[in-house]
């Protein structure tokens, strides 16, 4: 995640990368991270016998999920993106078509009644179980707690999917995102600037940040007009359900630890922290 915007009107260099790491704009640096999407397949009985699953990890995106049915089921790549039109999925009016949010990441059979898995009926059971899991009373009422449909839920539950280290932090970075909503700051997250560029990195340059895109939350307020990724059930749980605080920055000073704080000033510490703590590692990171 990303947010140079202090609660006042001055503007600073220091940016909260995706994942709460930190990189200040002058050093330029970038460090490259690319999201491979290989299907995770199961088998049951020898080593060798055909996959009869397909898992979905959470945080996955669309393109991710389509190119792992491809692999899943050895079609030609882009079979699946095409069948969408026929498998006449059940998405909720807002999400135009578009099922990004809704390929609810879980373990799927590869088979139906002896007969090899089509990808309409994959993509379809991964909606399916999206809408049993997103659009009963506990999560519309919670939504709806937070002035909120649930499509909006599903939307912060990807960035709280992408931005946040641990489970534990998920209510956290959910509450960072609603305290900037409603001081009518930009989200400044760098997950929604690499959904946009089709790509996962840790960092993202100051040119990044000045993309024409819907999904550009550097300069556009508000959130994306979709979801980002495919969240799991504990995302949603934090979308709707988002820790008590006023945080309105976080950062990863090091692995297990995780700030989150109201305090521009006490941000910038932690940063500064940060940045040491990555001085120091990185002459073992580069003998490694």
């Amino acid at each position: 995640m990303q947010m140079n915007t202090p609660p006042r009107s001055t503007r600073s260099t220091i940016r909260l990368t995706r994942r709460g790491r930190i990189a200040l704009i002058a050093t330029g640096a970038v460090v490259a991270g690319t999201a491979v999407a290989v299907p995770l397949l199961t088998a049951d009985g020898e080593e060798d016998s055909r996959p009869t699953s397909l898992v979905i990890p959470e945080g996955w995106r669309a393109a991710q999920v389509y190119q792992a049915v491809d692999k899943a089921l050895e079609l030609p790549p882009g079979t699946t993106r095409k069948a969408l039109p026929q498998a006449r999925l059940k998405l909720p009016d807002d999400a135009e078509g578009n099922p990004e949010g809704y390929l609810f990441p879980a373990t799927y059979p590869l088979e139906e009644k002896g007969k090899p898995a089509t990808p309409q009926a994959l993509l379809s059971a991964m909606v399916d179980k999206a809408n049993q899991k997103f659009h009963g009373a506990p999560v519309a009422a919670g939504a709806q707690r937070n002035a909120m449909n649930v499509y909006q839920a599903v939307t912060i539950a990807s960035i709280v999917q992408a931005e946040a280290a641990t489970k534990a932090d998920m209510g956290k970075v959910a509450r960072v995102i609603f305290n900037r909503l409603e001081r009518g700051m930009p989200l400044q997250m760098d997950s929604t600037i690499n959904y946009a560029l089709n790509r996962s990195t840790l960092t993202t340059t100051e040119d990044d940040t000045k993309i024409d895109s819907p999904y550009n939350s550097y300069q556009r307020m508000g959130l994306p007009p979709t979801p980002i990724d495919n969240p799991g059930e504990d995302a949603m749980r934090a979308a709707i359900n988002p820790t008590p605080g006023d945080w309105l920055y976080f950062v990863t000073v090091k692995p297990g630890d995780t700030r989150f704080t109201a305090d521009y000033e006490e941000h910038r510490r932690n940063v500064a922290e940060f940045n040491e703590n990555r001085r120091k590692a990185s002459p073992k990171t580069a003998a490694g």
